[in-house]
């Protein structure tokens, strides 16, 4: 039997790291009580941490650092590519005049 991958908002996620936070329960002990798996809570803690407002960005969604490395990697390949056509564009021109001048 598959077992299914839960998901659990930014909110919830927030919530269950203020918890954590105040320091008045063990991580396990919110772990077994919210029917979590085993040291969620202690990688939800360390990317609010980390990450701060932007631990929890949901499905499919990039922080934002993420989505800006993500645009200028697509800007370098485009202009890559541009570069490569006009380098054999030039390349063929420069035949094409010699040729020519012959």
């Amino acid at each position: 039997m598959r077992k299914t991958r839960r998901s659990y908002s930014a909110e919830f996620k927030r919530e269950v790291v203020a918890r954590a936070a105040a320091g008045n329960e063990s991580f396990s002990a919110i772990e077994r009580e919210l029917g979590l798996p085993q040291s969620v809570v202690s990688r939800w803690v360390r990317a609010a941490e980390r990450d701060g407002d932007q631990a929890f960005p949901g499905h499919g969604k990039r922080k934002a650092i993420d989505e800006e490395m993500y645009r200028l990697k697509r800007r370098l390949r485009d202009l890559t590519e541009e570069q490569a056509i006009l380098k054999s564009a030039l390349a063929k021109l420069g035949k094409l005049e010699s040729d020519g001048s012959s």
